[in-house]
């Protein structure tokens, strides 16, 4: 009687977590996906602007480098602290908690001033080695947008570190519908300056979003009472287990970004325009993996943390098999009826202005090989966020240095079948092997029972 109490009660927990993490991946879906409505409007501002001239290619490559610390300082930070704050937190109580945020805030902000002093300095060289293709005119026009954008390097990195805190404590909707600023700021940019500034009325919005962002993200945190302003509380335990694991995770998320540096850079090296038609081709699949990735990573890490920190190996492993089964189930059709779409989609969305026919046609065939990451995708994000509640960080590391590797030589080879299109299919491949490698992994957990 009392076993039969205990399995009913184990089930009711397991259900009761799966109601909040797909309440929780609702939540975030929502938002997201009116976020990428206006990334998209804004998008086809731009299409209708500037079509995929050299000087889209300037914007997007001088937007590459803060985009790439963000993702390596801010990103990692995040992922590393959110495990060790909630066990904090459950632990020891809020106090204790934001104390520890406090001290991580003040050494984020400084690693963000760092690297836009360090970025700052270099930026001229770093520039001219990965766009080495592009004309003098354009690197020039591509040094100059860069220290237009730096700043949203620590506008949006501090932003960063606090969304995690306010999604630690599952309160999606604010930090899930904060970066529709962006978009909204930069349509309206264009709309009322691109006449007099050109292209820097993308980087003049993109700042002014930046800001605002920040400015939702801080009001946010002080109505749940979490600390804006870094403070030094000392070196605790908590504190050296959140840097133990944020080494690995920046090293893993700097090869890891490192390969989109490597598409745009070596997409920069083939004829005028493949920056952006690059670019254009991953507006439809990134939509979606931002929608999908965001709601699932979003939602799941705080509880795989929790369930972790309760060494619930049993409630771990239904849930994690319960969305892997969800993913697979969803995302193979939809990739399937997208990649016959291909076509019909670009031409619907950017076949305008200045916008061309055989421009739908090129970027098109980018999109369809680009889609094919997308089951890939989305299991590979279940599985990260799980390794990072398990603080192994250092397998992603190791998972990412061998994506890099495998990037630069799929890119190589395909760029030669393929051309522009040869990039895209190569992310693919990186994504595949990837999500083999940590499903390989969490597999070889799974026999020991700690999965």
């Amino acid at each position: 009687m009392l076993k039969k109490h205990k399995a009913r009660r184990n089930t009711g927990h397991k259900a009761s977590t799966n109601r909040r993490i797909f309440s929780g991946m609702a939540v975030v879906a929502v938002m997201t996906l009116v976020v990428k409505l206006m990334a998209a409007a804004k998008e086809l501002v731009i299409a209708d602007y500037f079509g995929t001239g050299e000087m889209v290619d300037a914007f997007l490559f001088a937007y590459l480098l803060p985009a790439f610390a963000i993702n390596v300082l801010s990103g990692s930070f995040s992922a590393a602290m959110m495990p060790t704050y909630i066990r904090t937190r459950d632990n020891q109580g809020e106090q204790a908690a934001n104390s520890l945020f406090s001290s991580l805030m003040l050494i984020g902000v400084l690693f963000l001033l760092v690297a836009a002093g360090l970025l700052a300095a270099f930026a001229p060289t770093i520039l001219s080695l990965l766009g080495s293709g592009f004309s003098e005119q354009t690197m020039l026009l591509t040094q100059t947008l860069f220290y237009w954008l730096l700043p949203v390097l620590v506008l949006t990195g501090i932003g960063q570190l606090l969304a995690t805190i306010i999604n630690a404590g599952e309160r999606f909707a604010t930090v899930a519908l904060a970066p529709a600023l962006t978009p909204i700021c930069t349509v309206i940019a264009l709309i009322t300056l691109a006449d007099e500034w050109g292209i820097f009325a993308l980087a003049g919005g993109a700042v002014l979003g930046a800001g605002l962002e920040l400015l939702v993200l801080i009001i946010a945190a002080v109505r749940k009472n979490i600390p804006v302003l870094p403070r030094w509380h000392g070196m605790t335990e908590e504190l050296r287990t959140v840097i133990g694991q944020y080494t690995p995770m920046i090293a893993g998320a700097f090869l890891m970004s490192g390969t989109g540096l490597v598409d745009q850079s070596m997409a920069a090296m083939l004829e005028p325009g493949s920056v952006a038609t690059l670019n254009y081709a991953n507006k439809v699949v990134a939509m979606i993996l931002s929608i999908g990735s965001m709601a699932l990573g979003t939602a799941v890490l705080p509880h795989f943390s929790r369930l972790v920190g309760n060494e619930d190996w049993a409630g771990l492993r239904h849930t994690f098999k319960t969305y892997a089964r969800l993913i697979v189930f969803i995302s193979i059709p939809a990739t399937a009826l997208l990649f016959l779409f291909s076509q019909p989609i670009i031409q619907l969305l950017f076949e305008r202005g200045a916008f061309t026919a055989a421009d739908t046609q090129l970027v098109s065939q980018v999109q369809a090989y680009y889609l094919l990451q997308l089951p890939f995708y989305m299991l590979g994000i279940l599985g990260v966020r799980l390794i990072s509640a398990m603080t192994k960080n250092t397998v992603l590391m190791k998972i990412s240095a061998l994506n890099l590797v495998v990037n630069i030589i799929g890119n190589y080879v395909l760029v030669q079948y393929y051309g522009v299109a040869g990039i895209a299919l190569s992310t693919a491949l990186v994504y595949i092997l990837s999500c083999a490698m940590i499903c390989l992994y969490l597999f070889k957990h799974n026999v020991k029972g700690k999965v």
